[in-house]
């Protein structure tokens, strides 16, 4: 029998009062092989379209954008650049498939402490540039149930 070594749920993180505020589901995002193949996917299966898509060199990735019913809600496709990213790590150990689940936060900066000060992980010592312009870090998944969660500040 293995031990689950991930920390998810302890009491005392319930119960601890907290100042940050996490507004909405940002989106969730999908790693691909192929972003212009599955924005075609999306739009002819689902009606689903794309409506912003970048590059991101700091992130190593493709990216897309897709609006989904009233717009609010999003999904990101997520494609890699190279070899090296992440994303292309990700597809060569799980294959295609959900990568994350992202929260909309009023300030990153007040969320990361106080998930820090929680003891969990951020992946990055500061927020980085993410789609937009927004800023970003992320829960390591070991600190999440198994689920990497982003954290979005949007740009003004």
């Amino acid at each position: 029998m293995t031990r689950n070594t991930s920390r998810w749920w302890h009491a005392d993180q319930r119960e601890t009062m907290t100042l940050m505020t996490i507004l909405r589901i940002d989106h969730v995002g999908i790693a691909v092989a192929d972003l212009d193949a599955a924005i075609a996917f999306y739009a002819e299966n689902f009606g689903i379209q794309s409506v912003h898509e970048e590059t991101n060199v700091e992130q190593g990735v493709r990216e897309a954008m897709l609006a989904v019913g009233d717009g609010t809600t999003r999904i990101q496709l997520l494609a890699p650049l190279d070899e090296s990213s992440t994303i292309a790590k990700f597809l060569d150990r799980n294959g295609p498939g959900l990568q994350q689940l992202a929260y909309t936060v009023d300030d990153i900066e007040q969320t990361s402490a106080e998930l820090r000060a929680k003891g969990l992980r951020l992946l990055y010592d500061q927020p980085r540039r993410g789609t937009a312009g927004s800023r970003v870090n992320f829960v390591h998944p070991k600190d999440a149930g198994g689920v990497l969660v982003e954290l979005v500040e949007p740009a003004l």
